[in-house]
């Protein structure tokens, strides 16, 4: 199969996808199949398209239809397609770029400034290095006379300027010119192109929230803003259907952009290599702008401007547990469009601070005709709006709690432009959900909190947040497993293919196991790369050993994603994760993922590492363009649709990092000290919702602590939250390596000894890691604990061997099939 028509036509694209190491490079040599799904392709095509945000369209500067166009700025051809690191180094054949894009889609493209930028893009390749988490922030501008400028503006009436920003895996965004904020040159741009043309419309080609502050400087003279994300391989080609009106704008922002960045709430704790305090606690993003400072927002959450008019008429209707609200949506302009119906509540004050609003429920309108309306029909139910009381304030501590009062619905298509459509008066205290104080800080600090003046004006205060006062050591001890009953046949009789026929229990296949099969169930094949299985790939598990596989356990593979399938072998990129979620599209999310699933299983993948689901808690987190939102339930709600997909097809996916994760600076050692209703209200409850939707196989940890506990050895995390309370019954693995320690409540475990007893079943890629780096060896942590008086139990081994031949049970007729 020939390769895109924009690789074969000379046009270039660079970006994450483009920096390979040498191993990927010599296999490139072998692979000589770069034919990738086109329905993929397009189903990539349309999410990216409908994930970009139109910002701004004064006087209706696009669609820009046919007329002619000049295009400014090197990223028009150097397209950043993906964020850095594992999340987006796929090997993918071809990436379209913006120019390409837009005589694609039959744009008067002026050709004397695109072969300036050609000719001079050619000449001055990007200075792309290799060197990991020292990838460049955006790329040096092309000098550009103001002559140019002058002459371009007499053949076209329009310009667009492209401005490129990326940042990744172990590589934040900063706080200087080229990453953060324009620089020199940039400004320089805009100067010579607004001086010169009436309408300009700037795109962002950015995987995370960039300032825009500048725009006041501009005035009326920059007429369109877009914000393009990262939609992989095809994003620029969507981006440029968007800007010609080919497609409709439809997209919808997931977190708000603020005036400038020491606005954020969280910008006063961000970046500490040892320990960020979560001080603005359950106000994160829009929930705090709109509490106490909707004046420094630029947009707002939920925003997002499209090509044609919509009116929304609600009719509300109270049900036994919540409310029911169906809104008629009317396309009342002259365009084909999609609207987002979002719903949001406030809830009354109480003994607990509660933000100004928060989102209960979206939808997006299928793509409507003028004049043509959509019922969207969306119900709440009460007991989704309880708070977490982790102080006790409302008399129920470590309670779920609905406070009385009137909770105030709102329905529109932004968080600020929502309008009350009815209340729902709860007369008393509800408890809705008694459960037990989990991974509660150990050390002291103040949280922000909610405090009203005499006038009811809202205003910030802090208080101190609840510190722990579990008795973890004697909770474990009562729940420590027994051992399963031994087999009345003997050790080696029975096989894994009688558990797949059904002829056996997972659990007598497993009881049988010795400690030794027990030990290596609980890792990896050591490192990444593995010849059990495709070639690149991230890590395999299960029938990691000679004697695992004589018993019938088969070899699964683990692949890098979200943003694609990380192999030697060519693969599909897939839009970022922002781009996917700004589709506010959870449906057509889940139909690009079975998609993907398919190519899971052509390309030898069998759990894919995705989706990556944490909170942007910070506009600079460098994997913000990974993850979804700012909120919680876009969050879980996008995460739940990957999973839908991907595993709909018999193939796994692994949602990550839990939890907390919301750094790269010093991830693998960083504290994340935050109460415990933050943790549960806001960082957990994405992955709740993933979880009980959506029943992912895997689930990976994250690299960082959680008040003072690694997620790897996290007992509350994962066994007392994800298992106990959530009811999770999948396998849990680390991320790849972790960090060495005893644990403290019982120093006869350390490392995996001490990881199995938190029932993070799986240590990946499998092998030691020593202050030298990873190791191709395996320690020997779970032997010498079981070997000790207070050690790690054959029971607790059994639990977790359990929890990943659960995983390998559900992946067996994908590996037999590709066997």
């Amino acid at each position: 199969m020939p390769l895109h028509p924009a690789a074969e036509s000379g046009d270039r694209s660079h970006g994450a996808a483009a920096i390979e190491s040498v191993a990927q490079l010599s296999t490139a040599l072998e692979d000589t199949d770069p034919g990738l799904d086109p329905a993929l392709a397009r189903m990539a095509r349309q999410a990216a398209a409908e994930g970009v945000v139109l910002l701004r369209n004064d006087d209706g500067v696009l669609p820009l239809g046919s007329r002619p166009v000049a295009v400014f700025g090197r990223t028009q051809l150097d397209w950043f397609a993906v964020g850095y690191g594992s999340g987006g180094d796929v090997k993918v054949p071809y990436i379209w770029n913006l120019v390409a894009g837009l005589r694609d889609a039959g744009v008067a493209v002026d050709a004397e400034v695109a072969d300036l930028y050609s000719a001079w893009c050619a000449a001055h390749p990007p200075e792309l290095t290799g060197t990991w988490g020292q990838w460049p922030h955006h790329l040096a501008e092309m000098p550009l006379d103001p002559v140019v400028v002058t002459a371009a503006a007499t053949r076209a009436d329009t310009a667009v300027v492209v401005i490129g920003r990326a940042a990744g895996e172990a590589r934040e965004s900063v706080l200087e010119a080229g990453s953060y904020y324009l620089d020199v040159a940039e400004r320089a741009l805009l100067d010579a192109v607004t001086a010169s043309f009436s309408r300009t419309v700037v795109v962002l080609d950015a995987g995370n929230v960039m300032d825009v502050s500048w725009l006041a400087d501009y005035g009326d003279r920059i007429t369109g803003l877009v914000a393009a994300w990262q939609g992989g391989m095809e994003g620029a080609r969507a981006v440029a259907a968007v800007l010609s009106g080919e497609t409709p704008a439809t997209g919808k922002l997931t977190d708000a952009i603020a005036l400038s960045y020491p606005d954020y709430p969280s910008s006063a704790n961000f970046g500490d290599p040892e320990a960020n305090t979560y001080a603005e606690d359950i106000f994160v993003g829009y929930r705090y702008f709109e509490t106490f400072a909707p004046e420094r927002v630029l947009f707002p959450f939920g925003f997002g401007l499209g090509y044609t008019t919509f009116a929304l008429t609600t009719r509300a209707r109270f049900i036994a547990d919540g409310a029911e609200l169906s809104i008629e949506v009317r396309n009342t302009g002259n365009r084909a469009g999609a609207e987002t119906v979002q719903v949001y509540v406030a809830a009354p004050d109480g003994s607990l601070s509660q933000p100004a609003r928060r989102l209960v429920a979206y939808r997006k309108t299928a793509i409507l005709l003028p004049g043509r309306s959509e019922r969207v029909d969306l119900r709440v139910a009460m007991d989704e709006l309880a708070s977490y009381d982790d102080a006790g304030v409302t008399g129920h501590r470590s309670a779920w709690v609905l406070e009385p009062g009137d909770y105030r619905f709102f329905v529109g298509t932004d968080v600020r432009t929502a309008v009350a459509e009815s209340i729902v008066t709860i007369p008393d205290l509800r408890v809705v959900r008694q459960v037990t104080e989990a991974a509660a800080p150990v050390l002291p600090f103040d949280r922000m909190t909610l405090a009203r003046d005499a006038d009811g004006t809202a205003r910030v205060a802090f208080a101190p947040a609840p510190v722990s006062t579990a008795d973890l050591r004697d909770r474990i001890l009562r729940q420590l497993p027994p051992a399963l009953p031994e087999p009345a046949e003997p050790a080696a009789s029975l096989t894994f293919d009688a558990v797949v026929a059904g002829e056996a229990t997972l659990d007598e296949f497993v009881a049988q196991l010795t400690p030794v099969e027990l030990a290596d169930i609980a890792r990896g094949d050591i490192t990444m790369h593995s010849p059990l299985g495709a070639a690149g790939n991230a890590g395999v598990l299960g029938g990691v050993s000679a004697a695992l596989r004589a018993r019938g356990v088969r070899p699964v593979t683990a692949t890098d994603g979200p943003s694609g399938i990380r192999l030697s072998s060519y693969a599909s990129l897939l839009p970022s994760g922002t781009a996917l979620a700004s589709t506010w599209n959870p449906p057509l999310v889940r139909e690009l993922a079975a998609l993907h699933a398919q190519e899971m299983i052509r390309k030898g993948s069998d759990v894919l590492l995705s989706p990556g689901m944490n909170i942007h808690r910070d506009p600079l987190c460098g994997r913000n363009f990974e993850y979804f939102s700012e909120d919680p339930l876009v969050t879980g709600r996008t995460a739940a649709a990957i999973v839908q997909g991907i595993q709909s097809r018999g193939v796994a996916a692994c949602p990550k990092h839990f939890a907390a994760n919301n750094q790269e600076t010093n991830r693998t050692r960083n504290d994340s000290r935050v109460s415990e209703r933050a943790l549960r209200e806001i960082y957990l409850r994405g992955f709740e919702i993933c979880v009980r939707e959506a029943a992912p196989l895997a689930i990976m940890t994250s690299y960082n602590q959680i008040n003072g506990v690694w997620a790897h050895y996290h007992h509350d995390l994962v066994t007392t939250i994800l298992r106990g309370e959530w009811g999770y019954t999948g396998c849990v693995m680390t991320d790849w390596w972790m960090e060495n320690a005893v644990d403290p409540l019982f120093p006869a475990l350390e490392n995996s000894a001490y990881r199995v007893r938190a029932q993070v079943d799986v240590l990946m890629p499998g092998g030691a890691k020593t202050d030298a780096g990873p190791q191709s060896y395996v320690d020997d942590s779970i032997a010498q604990s079981l070997a000790r008086p207070d050690g790690l139990t054959i029971g607790e081994l059994q639990r977790g061997a359990r929890n990943v031949l659960g995983l390998v049970l559900a992946l067996v007729p994908v590996v037999d099939a590709r066997a």
